[in-house]
């Protein structure tokens, strides 16, 4: 039993792993926007996912340390965009 997918599905996978940075980096993108507005325990839940797509787009654990540590959605963004000035 090498494989237990369907022709169908085993294409759906591949295109997610193909895609996968761009889906992280969309997300990354939505998180952002919710951080501005978080407040309180909220706040929280929203950095534990922006550490997720982080994580997905291989920034360095150091980065990420420090972006959580400024607690700041803009910084976050600004970085976002330099991760998609080098994607072009």
């Amino acid at each position: 039993m090498a494989n237990s997918y369907s022709k169908h599905q085993q294409n759906i996978i591949k295109r997610y792993y193909d895609n996968k940075d761009a889906i992280a980096t969309q997300k990354l993108q939505e998180n952002i926007t919710e951080l501005y507005l978080a407040e309180g325990k909220k706040r929280a839940t929203v950095w534990k996912r922006i550490i997720g797509h982080l994580e997905k787009l291989e920034v360095p654990k150091k980065q990420i340390d420090h972006l959580v540590a400024s607690d700041d959605a803009t910084l976050v963004a600004k970085y976002l965009e330099r991760i998609l000035a080098k994607q072009d």
